[in-house]
């Protein structure tokens, strides 16, 4: 891949992922056991990435979350 010219400007458009509630998923896949979720965190996916995978293995893991994960459980949305 190249870079553009300096003279051409490029303009790059995306969708953010991000959930009706604005708050992402995380948590067992209700119905896929062995399958867990972590998306939707929208434009902030880059800062919340490190807290959002320690918070996604603590459960894996079986250990204490270091928040309440209830909030972003998968099953809100039936």
């Amino acid at each position: 891949m190249s870079a553009a010219p300096a003279d051409r400007q490029v303009l790059v458009l995306g969708a953010r992922p991000c959930t009706p509630d604005m708050l992402p998923v995380m948590g067992p896949a209700p119905r896929h056991a062995g399958l867990w979720f972590n998306f939707g965190h929208s434009h902030q996916g880059f800062t919340l990435g490190p807290v959002a995978g320690r918070l996604l293995a603590d459960m894996i893991a079986g250990e204490p979350p270091l928040v309440d994960p209830t909030p972003y459980r998968p099953e809100r949305f039936g």
